[in-house]
C-alpha cells in the first residue's frame, strides 16, 4: 500500500458495519527472523522476489525507482535503477532470468492501465515498458503471480474485502512493449474476516490482498493479506484456473507491522516482508520466514477436500449484536480515523 491511505481508510470504516462477524483462523505456523533489513530504502518494502537463490525487494510509490539486490544478511548489495518512470509498483515476481515489477497500484482507481516492467538484473536493470488494461474499468492491485506457464495473475483489492483474479492470455516474455494488452477476469477472490492479529491501525487487515507468490516449482501459488496466508495448488503452472477452487490452506501469520510482501525460496520456505508502518522511529521489521508451510499443504485432488474441511466456517446464531455494536461505535471509529490521517500525513 502506497503512502495514500486515505480511500482505504474510509473503506475500512464502511467494512466494520458491512463485515460479517470475524471467522476463526488455523494457527499461525512457527516463524523465525530471515534477516532483518537496515537500508531506509526499505521502509516501504512492498514486493520480494527470489531469482537464481538471491532476493530481491522493492518498495512502493516514493520508494519504486529502484530494486534491491540483497545478501544473505538482508543488506543492500546493489541497488539497480527501475528502466522506467514508474506510477505505483506494488509488487515484484521473476520469470526466467527477469525481475518483473508489478506497477499495479491505484489507490484512486482513476488509471486507463496498469503496467508490467521488466528487469534485467544482469544488465545493470536495464528492461521496458508491457501496459495492460482491465476488461472492467480501473482497480487497486498490490498482488502479481507468475507461473510456469509464464501468464501474469493480478489479483486486486476491491470493494470491502472482494478482488477479482485478472490474467492475459500469453506469456509475459511475449508481451508486446509497450502494449496495451488486455486482461481478462477468470475468478473473484474475496479474503475472510478474521481475528487475526496484525497490519497497521484502524484497517481490517484480514480483508485486504497485500501479495502474492508461486512456489519455485510452480506446484504451489500464494497469496496473502496483512494477517493470513491462502495457499492454492496448482497444475500444469497455470495459477490463473488455481482460482477456480477453494485455497487448499489457510493459515494465520504472524504479526507484522505491515506485511505486503510474499517470497517462495528455491526449497520451498515462504519469506514475509513488511512496511515499517506508522512507527517511523522503530526498526525496520524482521523478513520472516516459515520454514514448513509449503510441505504441509495437499496437493492435486486433496486440494478441495482440505478446504472443505479447513476453511474458516461463519459462526453459528445471531449477528445481531455485533451489527448494533459496529453502528454504534463507528462514530468513534471515523473520528479515530482522521486522527490517524492527519498525524500519517503530518509524519511524512
Amino acid at each position: 500500500m502506497s503512502r495514500r491511505f486515505a480511500p482505504v481508510l474510509g473503506a475500512a470504516v464502511m467494512a466494520l458495519v458491512a463485515a460479517s462477524p470475524a471467522a476463526a483462523q488455523t494457527e499461525a505456523p512457527d516463524a523465525e527472523p530471515y534477516c532483518v533489513p537496515t537500508d531506509p530504502g526499505l521502509s516501504e518494502l512492498s514486493g520480494m522476489t527470489v531469482l537464481d537463490g538471491t532476493v530481491y525487494a522493492i518498495g512502493d510509490s516514493g520508494a519504486d525507482d529502484r530494486v534491491a539486490r540483497l545478501d544473505s544478511e538482508c543488506a543492500v548489495a546493489e541497488w539497480l535503477p527501475n528502466p522506467v518512470d514508474p506510477y505505483d509498483v506494488e509488487e515484484l515476481s521473476s520469470f526466467e532470468g527477469s525481475l518483473w515489477l508489478a506497477d499495479i497500484g491505484d489507490n484512486d482507481r482513476r488509471r486507463d492501465a496498469v503496467a508490467l516492467t521488466r528487469m534485467d538484473p544482469a544488465a545493470g536493470g536495464a528492461g521496458e515498458l508491457h501496459r495492460l488494461t482491465y476488461p472492467d474499468g480501473a482497480h487497486d492491485a498490490e498482488a502479481l503471480l507468475i507461473g510456469s506457464d509464464g501468464r501474469p495473475v493480478i489479483v486486486t483489492k476491491d470493494g470491502l474485502g472482494t478482488g477479482g483474479v485478472y490474467t492475459a492470455d500469453t506469456s509475459v516474455s511475449d508481451l508486446p512493449s509497450p502494449g496495451p494488452t488486455p486482461l481478462r477476469r477468470v475468478a473473484d477472490f474475496a479474503p475472510s474476516a478474521t481475528t487475526t492479529p496484525g497490519g497497521p491501525p484502524l484497517l481490517d487487515g484480514s480483508r485486504l490482498v497485500t501479495g502474492g507468490g508461486v512456489s519455485a516449482d510452480g506446484s504451489m501459488a500464494a497469496v496473502r493479506t496483512y494477517t493470513d496466508l491462502y495457499l492454492w495448488s496448482v497444475r500444469d503452472g497455470d495459477v490463473a484456473a488455481a482460482f477456480d477452487s477453494a485455497p487448499a490452506r489457510v493459515v494465520a501469520l504472524p504479526p507484522q507491522p505491515q506485511g505486503e510482501s510474499i517470497a517462495f525460496t528455491p526449497d520451498d520456505e515462504v519469506l514475509l516482508g513488511s512496511e515499517q508502518g506508522v512507527d517511523t522511529a522503530a526498526a525496520l521489521p524482521a523478513v520472516l520466514v516459515l520454514r514448513d508451510v509449503a510441505a504441509s499443504t495437499p496437493a492435486g485432488p486433496e486440494a478441495t477436500e482440505t478446504a472443505d474441511s479447513e476453511a474458516p466456517a461463519e459462526p453459528t446464531g445471531s449477528i445481531l449484536v455485533p451489527l448494533v455494536a459496529a453502528a454504534a461505535s463507528v462514530g468513534v471509529v471515523v473520528v479515530l480515523t482522521l486522527f490517524f490521517v492527519r498525524r500519517l500525513f503530518r509524519s511524512r
